[in-house]
């Protein structure tokens, strides 16, 4: 990745210069990363964007052409642009890895660091976990909908050239069995895979000769296009011939077949009952065309008969959006931690304060996952009980028992200096896989998923509770110092 420290949005460079000329520039800061509600209505998002964060960290400089950009904006102090000059991140990071089955309102990625390092940082953090997630999360629960394999036909569709090419290794991560995109095969070590066009077909002097052509070219990956002028009439027919004439005469096998357009389900089974007549029992159907979750359980239960699918949109540019956020959560002050609260009259945008770590429990019988709790980062976890207690309504108290716990953050920066070996896009699959399998049923159903418990410690709501309270009997001043007690 190159420099791209700029990218940041010019509100986080016009206050830093406010904590410059107050001489706050070493302050230390707590953020987290949170989002409060989960993309396409589910019960649950997959992380994702953490390794382009690490990437981004550690190419954080400004550099001359930076600074001199900033000068001529004629906006920012010469004694400012000099602090600029040297600045790097030497500030912590800690995040749940990639492929975590995460929920709302827990923080996902915490940052402890200077005051500016921190708010710099801020835009990119966002972007990179948002794109991620999303891209992920789309991706784990359209492969979810089948147990044919999906390929990623994303490319073309997504937002810029860098989207694409991270949108192909997210949507690998989440369940993709490979990508069409070749660069992004290349740097992530991806399976490419992909048939061929309609531009090809309408070009030659007929379907038959487009089919013979490509495959003298291609003849180990024979997979026609067969829906440009009549599926049945003309496109399986053609394929069939191509397969009789030249494939299976040189010893080559007729792969398949891909169809893109049409009533899926129907032109599905005829195609099987063509290819199975004609001999050809083996040879694989893809279908395409704008697949979604909802359209693919409709082909499954219409007995649609397919081998694969391949899905561009709905992975890589889906409507949806995670929604992350960075809220400062706590500041230390003369070696004193002190817990900052956002208070809202929206009552979801007020935030968990202090600096805090998530857990999650499992049931050391059936290894499901039973909830996850927030806690203050000097509270202790016991090994033997828990009370799960419901922040928005208290009287839902659950005890566990017989069940074994990990913390999800782990240390990505420490000082400014990677701790972290990222895992390549195959081992983040894997690890997505198995953590998938920790969720109930119940909780990644497609549509009114049971909801899964994020509770807070007692000692974490009770301190919530009484910010809140001072902040009210304040008439809505920011807090300028917690009770010690806390």
């Amino acid at each position: 990745m190159t420099n791209k420290t700029l990218m940041t949005d010019f509100y986080e460079l016009t206050m830093a210069q406010t904590y410059f000329d107050k001489k706050e520039q070493d302050k230390k800061v707590y953020f987290d990363v949170f989002f409060r509600k989960n993309p396409f209505n589910g019960g649950y998002t997959i992380m994702g964007g953490l390794d382009n964060i690490v990437e981004y960290i550690n190419n954080f400089k400004i550099s001359e052409d930076d600074i001199n950009y900033l000068r001529s904006l004629n906006k920012f102090s010469e004694e400012f642009l000099n602090y600029l000059k040297n600045l790097k991140f030497t500030g912590d990071i800690f995040a749940i890895p990639d492929g975590t089955v995460i929920f709302p309102n827990e923080p996902v990625i915490t940052v402890r660091a200077n005051i500016i390092e921190a708010q710099l940082i801020e835009t990119a953090l966002l972007t990179c976990f948002n794109h991620g997630s999303l891209v992920t999360t789309a991706s784990k629960r359209i492969t979810s909908a089948t147990d044919k394999p999906v390929m990623e036909f994303g490319a073309r569709r997504a937002r810029g050239i860098d989207s694409a090419i991270e949108a192909s290794k997210y949507a690998y991560v989440g369940g993709c069995c490979g990508t069409s995109n070749t660069l992004a095969a290349k740097k992530y070590d991806l399976p490419l895979m992909g048939t061929m066009a309609h531009s090809m077909i309408c070009d030659a002097d007929s379907e038959y000769e487009a089919f013979l052509d490509y495959a003298k070219s291609n003849p180990d990956n024979c997979v026609f296009l067969v829906d440009t002028f009549d599926t049945l009439r003309s496109g399986i027919p053609n394929a069939i011939r191509v397969a009789n004439e030249y494939l299976k005469p040189n010893g080559y096998k007729f792969k398949g077949i891909r169809i893109d357009s049409g009533d899926l389900a129907y032109l599905s089974k005829e195609a099987r009952r063509l290819l199975d007549d004609a001999g050809y029992k083996d040879t694989t159907i893809c279908l395409s065309n704008g697949l979604n979750e909802e359209t693919i359980k409709s082909l499954v239960n219409q007995e649609a008969c397919f081998d694969s699918l391949g899905v561009g949109d709905n992975i890589a540019a889906s409507k949806e959006r995670v929604g992350g956020v960075y809220k400062l959560v706590a500041v230390e002050k003369e070696g004193e931690l002190i817990p900052k609260i956002k208070v809202s009259n929206d009552t979801i945008k007020t935030i968990n304060p202090g600096y805090k770590k998530v857990y999650r429990f499992y049931d050391k019988t059936t290894n499901y996952a039973l909830g996850d709790v927030i806690i203050l980062n000097d509270e202790i976890i016991p090994k033997d009980k828990y009370t799960l207690i419901d922040p928005n309504a208290e009287w839902k108290q659950t005890t566990i028992t017989n069940y074994d716990v990990r913390e999800l953050q782990v240390p990505i920066f420490i000082d400014g200096t990677q701790v972290y070996d990222v895992p390549s896009a195959k081992e983040s699959k894997e690890y997505c896989d198995q953590e998938f399998k920790t969720i109930y049923p119940e909780i990644k159903r497609s549509s009114n998923p049971h909801g899964y418990y994020v509770d807070l410690s007692k000692k974490l709501l009770k301190l919530k509770k009484e910010l809140i309270e001072q902040v009210v009997s304040q008439g809505g001043k920011q807090l300028v110092k917690c009770a010690k007690k806390n």
